[in-house]
């Protein structure tokens, strides 16, 4: 490294960062000792973490929406989404009938991870958080998660809600099966 690229290096170490770095890094450090410490078992439990804090997240959405007089349904998850974005998340969204598919060029904790050398244990966030929001926010809302920043250089969504809910309801067609069967 030049002494040019380290004395930028230095004094951008300097500066204070982001709470999404600082979360970033805390998130790795505790995952890589009970990774360390308990093996396989402690991915499990580090992903088990992920998906009981994840869900809580998507309920907390839900009780947002609801606030504001919405139901839990595909339209209303990210206008009352929990986390606000910074320059530090660069990305696309695209709006289809039946679902909603993001597409992350940036992200403040993958960039952290990947900056530290940490994506090993930043995967085990990564892999569950999105899908655990999303059954917290409702039962029927999943998420494909199939690409990944620390694996492919970007992480791709597609959200989709299931079981032909729309608008918080059944479609009337399939509440109407419902009610003749």
């Amino acid at each position: 490294m030049s002494k040019e690229k380290d004395q930028r290096k230095q004094d951008e170490s300097l500066e204070p960062v982001s709470p999404y770095t600082i979360m970033a890094k805390l998130f790795a450090h505790v995952s890589k000792a009970v990774v360390d410490r308990f093996g396989e078992e402690g991915k499990e439990a580090v992903r088990e973490g992920v998906r009981a804090f994840g869900e809580e997240r998507g309920r907390d959405i839900a009780r947002r929406a609801a606030a504001n007089g919405k139901p839990n349904d595909i339209h209303n998850y990210l206008p009352h989404y929990d986390m606000g974005r910074s320059d530090l998340f660069e990305y696309e969204t695209h709006y289809h009938p039946l679902e909603i598919e993001q597409n992350f060029t940036r992200c403040a904790f993958g960039d952290q991870w990947k900056a530290d050398g940490m994506e090993e244990y930043g995967i085990l966030y990564c892999q569950m958080i999105d899908p655990a929001i999303a059954k917290g926010y409702n039962p029927n809302f999943e998420v494909e998660h199939d690409k990944y920043l620390l694996k492919e250089g970007h992480c791709h969504f597609r959200f989709q809600m299931k079981d032909n809910q729309v608008d918080g309801k059944q479609k009337e067609e399939e509440h109407n099966h419902t009610k003749k069967g």
